[in-house]
C-alpha cells in the first residue's frame, strides 16, 4: 500500500480502487483518488471543516483521515454536493481577486 506517499501514477491510483481492503489511515493523495477530487482540493475541505484529520495535527505538517470515514463519504451524495460546491466558492473566489489586481 502507498500509506505515506504520493500517488505519482494512474497505476497507483487504480491499485488503491481496487485494493481489497484499504489501511485504517489515508494520507491526502489516498483520500483525493478516493473521493475524486484534485490533491489540492483536500486543503480546502479541511479548511471548511467537510473532512476532518485524525488528531490535532500543526497546519504544516501531514494530514491523515479515517478510511471509514472517507469511504462513507463516498457513499454520501449529499456531502459530496456540498464538498463540490465548497471547491467551486474556494476557486471562484480566488479567480475574482486575482482578475480584480
Amino acid at each position: 500500500m502507498l500509506t505515506g506517499k504520493k500517488i505519482a501514477s494512474r497505476q497507483e491510483a487504480f491499485a488503491l480502487l481496487n485494493c481489497s481492503r484499504l489501511p485504517a489511515r489515508l494520507n491526502t493523495s489516498e483520500v483525493s483518488v478516493l473521493l475524486g477530487f484534485q490533491e489540492h482540493d483536500i486543503a480546502v475541505l479541511v479548511g471548511e471543516k467537510l473532512l476532518v484529520p485524525l488528531g490535532k495535527p500543526a497546519a504544516n505538517s501531514p494530514k491523515y483521515f479515517a478510511a471509514t470515514e472517507v469511504v462513507s463519504y463516498c457513499e454520501d451524495s449529499s456531502w459530496l454536493s456540498q464538498a463540490t460546491k465548497a471547491i467551486a466558492r474556494h476557486w471562484e473566489t480566488k479567480n475574482r481577486a486575482r482578475q480584480s489586481n
